[in-house]
């Protein structure tokens, strides 16, 4: 026996596609920050990442500078006239200071009442 519901099934039918759409934008809403923060943290990472890499580069800067201060005297006394200042006899030591910027001389403005 087939019996014709008319409306009601149409209704019923829209109204459990209704119910499926909004579990569905449910679901979303209720993820869309855990993607948000997901997206953050690849940044930060990736962020932190380069750091890592700076640092493993100026660690191993330094690492070699220690070897050649442990095994090459030349290189102590590179390092002790760039760093101490040192000259050999007869050199001449010249310093050179940045410019001094933060007491900078402004010009005196012209008056405009005469």
């Amino acid at each position: 026996m087939n019996v014709d519901l008319g409306i009601w099934q149409k209704l019923s039918r829209l109204m459990a596609a209704m119910i499926f759409a909004a579990a569905a934008l449910a679901v979303v809403v209720w993820y869309i920050p855990l993607f948000q923060q997901n997206e953050r943290m690849r940044k930060e990472i990736q962020s932190l990442q380069g750091q890592i890499r700076r640092e493993e580069l100026a660690s191993r800067e330094l690492e070699n500078d220690i070897r050649a201060l442990r095994s090459d005297p030349k290189a102590i006394e590179r390092m002790a006239r760039e760093k101490l200042g040192y000259a050999k006899t007869g050199e001449t030591v010249i310093y050179f200071q940045p410019p001094n910027t933060n007491n900078a001389v402004m010009a005196p403005r012209e008056s405009s009442i005469k």
